[in-house]
């Protein structure tokens, strides 16, 4: 007897992340049903992938948006409900019907619907680092209570979840686990010098070397505060305390996270650079399914190499350390620092070398407080953004 497919809901289904998850599921029409898609305002995109998948609802982020929507899937006849808000997000999150839900929203914008996913005990595949960074206290006592089962999609995240004993029961003593090895790229300008960076334009820190990705988060990889932020969630989903977390530069990519055991064992997963490998791990789970990647090539690639990260030229890392030790609100801080001052960057209104100065005046600034609840997370982030905007005026463009 076939069992009944999978009811799967993409939360940023336009998005590299959500686009991926689709070419996967495409690959198994008998595993699942796509329930659900949503994206911000790529109506166009969304509208093609309705009419092939043909969901159920589909969430855009404004009333404009969802008539253009309407309009664009009305000759197709597929049937979809269209909605629109943070409201309606939280709803496909949370629907008794849904089994899967793909949390891909890049940016505090995820953080709720996430919440509503963990709240209504769904399988999570967590590809929004902020649920974590902002609210991980608030996040995991939701998946905890409700039963959620939590799947990591970021590769070094992922890589880690497999390298763990399958029944690891968030204590590393317990498990013999000395320390959790991430992995990280260094991006387009590990070897550039500081004067350079000065000079960096938009266009240059979202070439990423080896990951396709979208540019908010290139920019991050570029800044390697996509691994300061990976160092806080690794936290979370390992129970693993900051200083057995370490960062190790590893340029070809192959490599995406390693495990190191008492004995002195290094286990690691390796892999061709592409989302599809811990998309289709974390959907197919605990099976292992068909994703159209290429096989990995060793005698092809020759040598992988690694190196420790330099803190001065990536103060972002260092930042995102010291906010992990500090706790409380400060994580939910320096993300929204950072995403303004990204913001900005990507707008031509701030200088590369300057994202981190705005990060750490900020983290100055706001006062440090405890994070019990949701609303703290949100009041946190609201007062961070004000403060980081207002450096940003101060600080502007590199003359």
């Amino acid at each position: 007897m076939t069992p009944p497919r999978q009811k799967l809901v993409v939360l940023g289904a336009t998005g590299s992340i959500g686009v991926n998850t689709l070419d996967v599921v495409s690959r198994h029409p008998d595993r699942y049903e796509v329930l659900a898609l949503s994206a911000q305002n790529k109506v166009d995109r969304l509208a093609e992938q309705c009419v092939r998948f043909r969901p159920r609802y589909a969430v855009v982020g404004s009333d404009e948006a969802a008539a253009s929507l309407e309009g664009l899937l009305r000759p197709s006849g597929t049937g979809t409900v269209v909605l629109a808000g943070m409201e309606a997000l939280e709803r496909i999150a949370s629907l008794p019907e849904a089994d899967t839900v793909m949390a891909a929203i890049v940016g505090a914008a995820g953080l709720r619907p996430s919440l509503a996913a963990a709240r209504a005990g769904k399988k999570i595949l967590l590809a929004n680092k902020e649920a974590l960074v902002m609210a991980g206290p608030v996040f995991m006592k939701e998946v905890q209570r409700n039963r959620s089962i939590l799947l990591p999609i970021d590769s070094e995240h992922n890589a880690i979840y497999q390298s763990l004993p399958r029944d690891y029961s968030s204590n590393l003593e317990i498990s013999g686990v000395r320390r959790i090895l991430l992995t990280a790229s260094g991006g387009p300008f590990r070897q550039m010098s500081q004067e350079s960076l000065e000079q960096v334009t938009p266009d240059q820190a979202c070439a990423h070397p080896n990951w396709v990705m979208g540019r908010k988060i290139s920019v991050d990889s570029a800044t390697m505060m996509n691994k300061g932020l990976e160092v806080i969630e690794a936290h979370w989903l390992f129970n693993a305390p900051p200083e057995r977390i370490e960062v190790v530069i590893h340029p070809q990519s192959v490599i995406h996270s390693m495990v190191e055991y008492a004995d002195g064992s290094v286990i690691a997963q390796l892999g061709n650079p592409d989302m599809r490998t811990p998309i289709a791990y974390a959907l197919g789970f605990p099976e292992r399914i068909e994703a159209g990647v290429e096989p990995l090539d060793l005698c092809r690639i020759g040598t992988l190499n690694f190196e420790r990260p330099d803190f001065q030229r990536f103060p972002c890392l260092r930042l995102a350390y010291e906010a992990l030790s500090e706790g409380g609100n400060a994580p939910a801080v320096l993300n929204a620092a950072n995403e303004v001052a990204v913001e900005a960057f990507l707008g031509g209104n701030l200088g590369f070398t300057r994202i981190p100065r705005v990060i750490a005046q900020t983290l100055a600034d706001v006062p440090w407080k405890e994070v019990g609840s949701m609303e703290d997370v949100l009041a946190a982030d609201g007062v961070a953004r004000e403060v980081a905007r207002l450096h940003v005026a101060g600080l502007g463009h590199p003359a």
